[in-house]
């Protein structure tokens, strides 16, 4: 079911486009630069420790990759974080890809950039090791998420993807479940503590399609048309506005789209909106379905995973799949570059 990892394929670029890329790869820090933004989304802080230069300076390189297209900024709070462009970002990747991996240089920048992942690694598992209980005593409420999983899979199944969008990405679970058969897949959190999180697990999975970005689940900062498998797993019992999240998310799907929603069947425990913040005990499987029609998409199902015999007190999940209506065209769905 899943299809290769192969990067989108380059378009052809005007010839002042290709030169002023050359220009801007052709330096030594910038070329560093980009190779580093190969391996991971980083911030200027990090690679201003791992390169050794001024922070002005490496802006000011960041800069320069940015405006020709090499790179692209995107903001989690008070932090930057920088990647390779999606389309622009190819050329650099060529370009580093004939590299010597065993260079000095490079090899000390991995090496430097190794401890910077260390460092967040160590900062996400502090941040998890403060909630663990929370998710511990929400995790034993429902059915296993092993068998949820199975089911998500199972659901999808026999329809290959290309473009990934997960919205209320979290710990970023669907990212490292899902990504490894999409070309590109981007996680989309209004947290950047739990950003943190995702980011560390999925740099420790070696996923470096993904990317991750903050921003409102009622207005994702991604292409419309964009993507044709779309995530929310376990966040609409969070929202004021289940029905807006989810118009908001189809509209993120191309044509021939899927969109795929988890989170639990209607169920009476109090506790969770007091001491967890739910707004919603759940939904109605005609519920959501009735949501996910609104927002204009077609051929619905559903599929409940209840708790196993001797987990009785348990919680049902709910998963739905709906697709969109559009017929698929032969074009690529848009890039995301504008929006970073």
């Amino acid at each position: 079911m899943f299809m290769s990892k192969d990067r989108l394929s380059p378009k052809p670029v005007p010839f002042p486009t290709l030169l002023a890329n050359l220009e801007a790869a052709g330096e030594e820090t910038r070329l560093r630069v980009l190779c580093l933004l190969e391996e991971a989304e980083l911030t200027v802080s990090e690679l201003t420790a791992i390169l050794g230069q001024s922070q002005p300076r490496v802006s000011r390189h960041l800069k320069l990759l940015v405006e020709a297209g090499l790179a692209v900024r995107s903001r989690e709070g008070a932090w930057a974080f920088f990647r390779l462009a999606d389309e622009g970002g190819a050329l650099a990747r060529d370009l580093v890809g004939r590299l010597d991996p065993a260079d000095p240089t490079l090899s000390a920048d991995r090496s430097r950039l190794e401890v910077a992942r260390e460092s967040r690694r160590k900062q996400a598992a502090a941040y998890f090791a403060e909630r663990a209980a929370d998710w511990d005593t929400i995790r034993a409420l429902h059915a296993p998420e092993e068998r949820v999983e199975e089911a998500l899979l199972a659901m999808i199944a026999g329809k290959p993807y290309r473009n990934l969008l997960d919205l209320g990405t979290g710990t970023g679970r669907m990212l490292e479940l899902l990504a490894p058969g999409a070309a590109r897949a981007v996680g989309v959190d209004q947290s950047a503590a739990m950003l943190a999180l995702a980011r560390s697990r999925i740099d420790q999975a070696g996923l470096r399609h993904v990317q991750l970005r903050q921003g409102d689940i009622y207005a994702p900062p991604v292409a419309r048309d964009g993507y044709d498998l779309v995530v929310i797993h376990q966040v609409l019992h969070f929202l004021d506005d289940p029905a807006r999240a989810l118009k908001e998310a189809a509209g993120a799907l191309g044509p021939g789209g899927r969109l795929v929603v988890v989170d639990f069947d209607a169920h009476d425990q109090e506790f969770l909106r007091t001491d967890f913040a739910h707004r919603r005990l759940g939904f109605a499987i005609s519920e959501v379905e009735g949501f996910l029609a609104e927002a204009g998409l077609v051929d619905l199902r559903s599929k409940r995973v209840p708790p196993a015999k001797g987990e009785s007190g348990k919680l049902t999940v709910a998963l739905w799949l709906a697709e969109d209506p559009r017929i698929i065209s032969d074009s690529f769905p848009k890039s995301d570059v504008e929006f970073a």
